[in-house]
This record gives structure tokens, sequence and C-alpha cells, in this order.
């Protein structure tokens, strides 16, 4: 079978990509800002840097698996040699929204504002990828029927062996005694940010609900999270924000009322500010589930 580094599956409505996997090797393809209208996975089976993502900066090693959300902005910057492989899929042809009793990768893989968008791949989940990936490329290859439907299957099971490593990862960093234990405060944050994010925007009214101040609470985010309150509100406002956008035809305007915000103007510039990209920008280049889509 011929040798490849690229397979690309475009939507025949759009033109646009809709699935695609590729290979690297003695290179960086992603040492300038990369911000795309689909999701990324890039699995580093060689090399070591730093990724640049959300405003932060965290360090990767060989056989790291990063996870990137449509138009989050990132670049690796390394003074090594890299090689590894990418799988780039849009919303349109698998949307984690929709597909999340499935999959479960949101809030794990994506669209998570407490942990950094990597996972550690061990010997045993480099087994599990390399087998699907292997299928993906025969499939990409020689093409059938119901090549789609097939390809999508294939990507569940990288996801979800992904989702399952994070979430084994982040118990066991949680039972290691060296590593500071999250304060019970910040669990409580968790979940008064979960609940009131539509209605409560300052993080003076989380400091208020756990009765500390604003400035010792944004201290211990920073500690454990590596971001300020203000940054893990507005992050999440951002979420349910995309999520709205891509799933329903509600106007700006009416998501911003349901999320606490009587200005459209200011919620737009607020997402573009946030998002890097304005709402009605987003909604265009991801698109939203139509009515004909199941």
């Amino acid at each position: 079978m011929e040798q490849r580094d690229s397979f690309t599956l475009t939507n025949p409505q759009t033109g646009n990509l809709a699935f695609k996997l590729s290979y690297f090797e003695h290179n960086n393809p992603f040492s300038h800002i990369e911000k795309h209208n689909y999701y990324s996975l890039i699995w580093i089976q060689q090399g070591v840097g730093n990724i640049k993502a959300n405003f932060n900066s965290y360090s990767f090693k060989s056989n790291t698996l990063l996870s990137f959300s449509p138009h989050q902005p990132f670049l690796l910057e390394t003074n090594s040699s890299l090689k590894g492989l990418v799988i780039h899929f849009h919303p349109d042809f698998f949307c984690i929204h929709k597909h999340q009793k499935e999959v479960a990768c949101n809030g794990v893989l994506f669209n998570n504002i407490y942990n950094p968008p990597f996972v550690d791949v061990n010997v045993k989940a480099q087994e599990h990828f390399n087998m699907v990936i292997e299928q993906i490329k025969n499939e990409m290859q020689n093409p059938a029927l119901a090549q789609y439907e097939l390809l999508i299957s294939y990507l569940k099971i990288f996801l979800i062996t992904a989702s399952r490593l994070k979430t084994e990862q982040q118990t066991e960093v949680s039972k290691t005694p060296i590593k500071k234990e999250e304060p019970f405060i910040l669990q409580n944050l968790k979940n008064y940010i979960e609940t009131h994010y539509k209605t409560k925007h300052s993080a003076s009214e989380y400091a208020n609900m756990l009765a500390i101040t604003p400035k010792a609470l944004t201290r211990l985010t920073k500690a454990h999270f590596n971001k300020t309150l203000t940054d893990l509100i507005s992050e999440r406002i951002i979420i349910e924000a995309k999520r709205e956008l891509y799933l329903t035809n509600k106007t700006v305007k009416e998501i911003a009322y349901e999320l606490g915000y009587n200005d459209e103007y200011y919620f737009s510039r607020f997402f573009k500010k946030n998002a890097d990209v304005s709402p009605q920008l987003y909604r265009e280049t991801i698109g939203f589930n139509r009515a004909s889509v199941s």
C-alpha cells in the first residue's frame, strides 16, 4: 500500500474539511499561532517543548496527546525534532456536544477550564491509538459504503480512550501526596460557577458566596488552575455561548440574554475578546446544527 503522510475527507456540501489524519516528522508544523474552525488532536510521539494556549504555557514531552477546540489559539515551541500525528475533525462531521452521552469528552479533553489541554499517552493507550489509526488509514485509502459512519466510529473509540485516560490520570494526581490537595473551597467554587455562570459574572459575587476575599480566591485559582477567577468565569460563559451558536439557530441577542447580558453589543465584544472571533463569524465558520442533520 502506498505510504502517505496525509489523508483528508471534505464535506461534499461545503467543500470544507470534515476529517483529516496527517503525520509530521523532523519539523514543527505548529510553530506559529494556530486557530482553526475544527477540533484538533495532536499526538506528540517524540520530542519535548512548550504549549502556549489559553494565555498559559505548559511543557510537554514525548507521548503527549494535545486537544484543542475550534478557534482555540495555540502554538508549540520546541528546540527538538518533533514526530507525531494529527487528527482534525469539524463539528459538522462529529459534534462532541450532541454526542456527549456516547463519548463524554466534552469537559474532559475539550472545554475543560480547570486542567491543561493534554494527556500523557501510556504504553497501553499507544497500542489502542495505533490500532485505531491504522483502521482510519485503511478506510481513507480504500473508501467503501458508509465511510463517514465507520470513520466516526473509529473517532469515537479514539476519543473515549483518550477521555478515560485523562480521567484516570486526574484521579491519580489528586491521590498523590506531594500534590497540594485541591481545597474544599475550590470544589465549591466549581459547583457555584456551573450553577450560576449565567447570572453571576463577577469575581466578587463568587467570593461573597464562599465568604472569602476576591484577592484570596484568585490566589487559590492561580495556584491550582493557573488562571484567575475572572478567567474561569469567562471561559465557562464562552463554552456555553459556543454550544448555543453551534447547536441552535438562536440569534446572538437571544443567546446573550440567556447568558445574563442585556446588551447584545457588550456581549459580542466580550465574546470576541475571549474567543478571538466574533459570535457571528464563529457561527459562520463552525456552522450550526440544522434541523435536517441528525
